[in-house]
């Protein structure tokens, strides 16, 4: 009965939280030097097409949640690297698409990259796809450290799709340290203590998950790339407002 109504209360708060005059800012105009590959502002995703609330690719953060990135930031320019952003604040209705989708069973259209051992119902039995999102609240962003001044390389949607799992030389391509799977890979390899990584990628991420968690962001079991501030401003609102300047 407590679950049950816990349930409905926070099914209250997602529906009613949606405001734009909240203190969110860009995260770019806090890092210049921040880039931004917002997965589901494209087609290069687990579904497979622009997510509903994507409408820029624009990484929107609360300014408690940025300038905390930016101490990072600080840190990783000193050695030519710089943070890479895939999503941010994402609001309540893409959350809302991706339960739509999944309800879609027979559209397994990125399954060969995203999900290739993974049964597209049991997504979020597994603790792959959430709702609510963390990232709703605007202090939770996915991320990846690439070498300074390097180039986001352009998505071939025609190209043939390989395992997130694969080693990184056949993966889809990406300007990202090797972290040992790609981005949004629905497998046990994404979990940051997964042992049978090469020793580059658990460098890679160990130095990633340090830095993150000296500027006051905690990790999660499940996902190398997945981060939240640990005093976020709005622990209880989900916001519903798109993604735009």
């Amino acid at each position: 009965m407590v679950k049950l109504i816990i349930s409905i209360l926070f099914t209250i708060i997602t529906i009613n939280a949606v405001a734009e005059n909240v203190d969110f800012v860009n995260a770019q105009q806090i890092i210049p030097q921040l880039q931004i590959d917002m997965r589901y502002a494209s087609a290069h995703n687990f579904v497979g097409r622009r997510i509903k609330g994507y409408e820029q690719p624009v990484c929107l953060l609360t300014q408690q949640a940025a300038y905390a990135l930016k101490t990072v930031e600080i840190q990783l320019l000193a050695r030519g690297l710089t943070l890479k952003a895939y999503d941010c604040y994402r609001p309540q209705m893409a959350v809302n698409d991706f339960v739509e989708w999944v309800g879609e069973l027979n559209n397994v259209t990125m399954r060969a990259e995203f999900y290739p051992s993974v049964n597209k119902a049991d997504l979020f039995k597994k603790g792959y796809i959430a709702s609510p999102s963390g990232h709703s609240r605007g202090s939770t962003l996915d991320l990846t450290i690439v070498p300074l001044n390097s180039h986001i390389p352009v998505y071939n949607p025609r190209a043939k799709q390989v395992s997130c799992a694969a080693p990184q030389q056949k993966r889809s391509p990406d300007n990202s340290l090797d972290f040992g799977t790609s981005y949004d890979c629905f497998s046990p390899m994404s979990h940051p203590n997964y042992p049978n990584i090469s020793a580059e990628a658990r460098t890679n991420r160990g130095l990633l998950r340090t830095l993150m968690k000296h500027a006051g962001f905690k990790p999660i079991a499940t996902e190398w790339w997945h981060f939240t501030l640990i005093h976020e401003p709005y622990p209880y609102t989900y916001f519903d407002f798109p993604v735009k300047n």
